[in-house]
């Protein structure tokens, strides 16, 4: 009769250990900390903004993060003849920087070396 209480609680220990066990699940921070600047979940966005009458920069965010976005930023310079940097983002992860409107050139340059596929790159303005 001891032999069948001993087995009753260990497993009744076993099931509450398994229970215990469901609390070792992610992070839901430390995924989100991943996914800033990553492709992942998102598109690489293109963007520009007029500064003043005649001049615009070129904005793309969201670049996959296996990317070294600085040796990405010197061949956009030196194939496009701009200039451009490198700014950090807080909510997107890493932005690139480019004066002028490079939009489509920077969308084929991306495609052409295969950074990132077309569809998952989204052009804005007009």
């Amino acid at each position: 009769s001891t032999q069948s209480t001993g087995s009753t609680l260990s497993l009744h220990c076993m099931t509450s250990g398994s229970a215990i066990l469901n609390l070792d699940k992610k992070d839901p921070f430390a995924e989100a900390e991943l996914q800033v600047g990553s492709n992942e979940t998102g598109y690489v966005h293109i963007r520009t903004k007029q500064r003043n009458t005649r001049k615009a920069v070129t904005t793309i965010e969201n670049l996959p993060g296996k990317i070294d976005l600085n040796k990405l930023l010197k061949a956009f310079k030196k194939e496009f003849s701009c200039n451009g940097t490198v700014k950090p983002d807080t909510t997107v992860g890493p932005v690139i920087q480019l004066t002028g409107d490079q939009r489509q050139l920077v969308l084929k340059f991306l495609v052409r070396e295969g950074i990132c596929k077309k569809d998952i790159i989204k052009i804005h303005g007009a």
